[in-house]
């Protein structure tokens, strides 16, 4: 599952707010994508190869996935640690630690709310919210730089050893991850095969919907902490997420349409609805090159006092 998180490489001296705010978007993300496994594990539709291997093994032992997750999370924590310990971060205790307790508390409420509810309507339901969740989740949680999964850190390591693709290390980790999630009756199922083989393009989009930008109001408020940068990061996260609940409705809107033919003023309709949201987009694009250029100006100034020193 290849993705490209937030790359902040140049924002080498965080502060200790933005190392705090970055902490808690990562428990978020952590949260949101636990809360999105457990949606797919109580729909019966499949969890992530290295999930669905835990889930089994912890069945066959008569262990919680929460203890048997920190188990094998720290067994492979131990050679992260060993072989690249610069891929471990805070953000890494939280998904060793968190994610499988999590999982189990969310799969509980879950049964509560929904006891005995399994049929088709509510599978696909589940699939589509429990990947959205889940892919979410993992988006958030990797762009704020503060460390990978173990997980996600063994196939790095071997690329760089081996001097073989990433994409071929982590391809085969996870089908050794699937066999084993087989072998041992884990929750197996088509959310399986996706989450290891295609989730990548779903995180992409979460990273350039929601996860960059986020990070970037984060990185501008640590340097300029006031109510009002505070207001406006919020308020532009909202219409991000305002435009992405639209584009999915108009897009769902124009199928319908183009399934059962429409009139030519819907069509009139729909191409000022269209350039509504480009005039929204241009809007966000101009907040977005302020900010780029405010943090320039403030690296310039910077660099120019250690010239004058």
């Amino acid at each position: 599952m290849e993705n490209v998180p937030y790359d902040d490489s140049k924002n080498t001296n965080k502060k200790p707010l933005d190392i705090f705010l970055r902490s808690i978007v990562s428990l978020a993300g952590i949260t949101i994508l636990s809360m999105g496994a457990a949606f797919l594990l109580k729909g019966n539709v499949g969890l992530d190869p290295f999930t669905a291997m835990n889930t089994g093994i912890a069945a066959k032992l008569g262990m919680s996935l929460g203890v048997l997750q920190l188990i094998v999370n720290f067994l492979l924590f131990l050679l992260v640690f060993i072989f690249d310990r610069k891929q471990i971060g805070i953000g890494t205790i939280f998904n060793m630690v968190l994610v499988g307790y999590e999982i189990d508390f969310f799969a509980k409420i879950y049964s509560n709310i929904f006891p005995n509810t399994v049929n088709i309507p509510m599978m696909i339901v589940d699939a589509i919210v429990g990947i959205a969740l889940f892919t979410l989740g993992t988006s958030l949680y990797m762009n704020t730089k503060l460390g990978v999964s173990p997980y996600d850190a063994i196939a790095p390591i071997i690329s760089d050893r081996t001097h073989t693709k990433y994409q071929t290390v982590r391809s085969l980790q996870d089908i050794i991850v699937m066999i084993l999630a087989l072998v041992f009756s884990g929750p197996f199922g088509v959310v399986t095969l996706f989450t290891a083989f295609l989730a990548g393009s779903l995180i992409n989009f979460w990273n350039n919907t929601v996860s960059r930008s986020l990070m970037v109001h984060v990185d501008h408020f640590s340097r300029h902490p006031t109510m009002k940068n505070a207001s406006n990061g919020f308020l532009e996260l909202g219409k991000n997420g305002y435009n992405i609940v639209l584009a999915a409705y108009q897009n769902t809107y124009t199928m319908q349409k183009n399934m059962s033919g429409y009139s030519n003023a819907k069509l009139e309709e729909l191409i000022n609805r269209s350039q509504d949201n480009i005039r929204k987009n241009e809007q966000v694009n101009v907040i977005l090159n302020q900010r780029l250029d405010s943090l320039k100006e403030e690296l310039r100034e910077r660099n120019a006092k250690n010239i004058n020193k």
